[in-house]
């Protein structure tokens, strides 16, 4: 028997990377209070640390879906796997050329040239896809955040350089 309500543990551990970092960020200010200059520039620098610390646990926080679709997703060095009730597949990072919210922001889309994968949004483990997006070369976070939290029919997140309209200069 717990003496801490569930919820209020469910809470703090959805929370406590965020939680951590703003105590690291805390210490830091902590270390402000000395006499020694070389202390108190290394207090900064754990001020900056944990407050950008904080800010990345908090966008990945914001990535998180609540509600149960069925599947499973596992990332394993740099290969994406789902394995849904009757659908699933295997891409890796590095072969991906769009990526996509469809299905009203309910599904990822992620297409290489010789398939699509989709994933459901909320589907376990589907947390680890933000570190996998990050690493596709100029795909803005705060867009797929975006995405997720206004969901439209279908949204097109990130394109291949080598996928991307050719733009013609004006004579």
């Amino acid at each position: 028997m717990s003496v801490i309500r569930p919820e209020l543990v469910e809470g703090l551990r959805r929370w406590s990377e965020v939680i951590a970092s703003m105590a690291l960020a805390a210490f830091g200010l902590w270390t402000l209070q000395s006499h020694d200059r070389f202390i108190q520039i290394i207090g900064a620098a754990i001020i900056a640390t944990g407050l950008g610390l904080a800010l990345l646990a908090w966008r990945r926080l914001r990535f998180h879906r609540e509600t149960a679709a069925p599947g499973i997703v596992q990332i394993v060095e740099g290969q994406i796997s789902y394995f849904g009730p009757e659908t699933g597949g295997f891409v890796g990072i590095g072969q991906i050329v769009e990526l996509h919210l469809v299905d009203h922001g309910a599904t990822w889309r992620l297409v290489t040239p010789e398939e699509a994968l989709h994933i459901p949004v909320s589907a376990q483990g589907a947390d680890a896809l933000f570190d996998a997006f990050a690493q596709l070369k100029g795909l803005r976070m705060a867009d797929v955040l975006d995405a997720l939290d206004h969901p439209q029919t279908a949204r097109v997140l990130w394109l291949h350089p080598s996928r991307r309209p050719v733009r013609l200069a004006k004579a």
